[in-house]
């Protein structure tokens, strides 16, 4: 069993229905990568020292150098440069980095003293498009109490909102104006409906705004076909789980079918996508807001 830093090591349980525990590598003592390996678990956050038994697997992360473990004793001034393949696009991981540091009001000298770089570099990383290696992630998720997954945006497949709330938010009503123009044009919203059974259903749908109306494209028997009408809610909202605000806009109307075939080639010809899901969705549902609104979670301060 070989690992890098940043690895998982992944517990399996040897029980078919036991529980499975995993956690970050964040220290090896061995140059060649084999155990034992400091390990900062996932559901606890603590580190321990583990020597893996047979149960247990390495998940490896893409690093810079394949093949070669990183001592996490102390920098390397030139691996600060190595770009990380996999990571996402850039800017994502500094901007992360700023957030978490600000959110334990540090400086940025407190924290590169804490990491062990330049201040200079943790400038460049987060204002700056830029890949650290894996080891100087290690060493600023420690420095700052986070882990590698948080700093790499390994959450996005979690729902919204596991972030921390703000330490004094505010919350604000967002007026219709506002309301339309972060509905845009387009986008990906969603439309509570009644489906066919009688049961209550909230479905996504790419939708356009035209003249004033929300518009999507649906299948005849779908879920969201089931909006023409009624009168239904639909709702789009925008989170910034790194710094924990964002916006929702709630528009309630009447929905009805686009019968009209110059309106239907209108929308069809002017439509910026085609349906997320694919195949064949050529029925237009129109949407009128009667009533527009919307919030804002904001800092107090800002």
């Amino acid at each position: 069993m070989r690992a890098h830093l940043g690895d998982q090591l992944v517990i399996e349980s040897t029980t078919a229905d036991g529980p499975r525990r995993d956690g970050e590598i964040i220290g090896l003592h061995h140059e060649d990568g084999t155990p034992p390996y400091d390990v900062r678990w996932s559901d606890t956050g603590e580190t321990t020292l583990v020597f893996p038994g047979p149960d247990a697997h390495i998940r490896h992360l893409e690093h810079g150098h394949p093949g070669t473990a990183r001592s996490p004793s102390g920098p390397n001034p030139a691996e600060e440069e190595t770009a990380v393949p996999g990571t996402p696009r850039p800017g994502d991981i500094g901007r992360r980095v700023a957030v978490e540091r600000r959110r334990q009001r540090l400086s940025r000298e407190e924290t590169a003293r804490r990491a062990r770089m330049s201040p200079g570099y943790l400038e460049y990383l987060e204002e700056r498009p830029a890949d650290p290696s894996a080891a100087t992630l290690i060493r600023l998720a420690d420095a700052l109490g986070t882990t590698v997954t948080t700093l790499r945006g390994g959450g996005v497949d979690l729902p919204p909102g596991q972030g921390q709330a703000l330490l004094r938010p505010r919350l604000r009503d967002i007026g219709p104006e506002e309301c339309r123009i972060l509905l845009s044009t387009h986008g990906v919203g969603r439309v509570a409906v009644s489906a066919s059974d009688g049961r209550p259903a909230v479905v996504p749908v790419n939708y356009d705004v035209v003249d004033d109306a929300i518009v999507f494209r649906t299948a005849p028997n779908s879920t969201p076909a089931a909006a023409a009408g009624t009168e239904v809610a639909f709702e789009v909202d925008h989170m910034d789980e790194a710094l924990s605000q964002g916006w929702s806009v709630l528009a309630v109307g009447p929905a009805s079918v686009v019968t009209e075939p110059d309106a239907v080639r209108r929308l069809t010809g002017h439509a910026h996508t085609t349906p997320w899901p694919g195949g064949e969705r050529e029925m237009w549902v129109s949407i009128r807001p009667a009533q527009l609104t919307g919030r804002r979670i904001t800092p107090a301060d800002g």
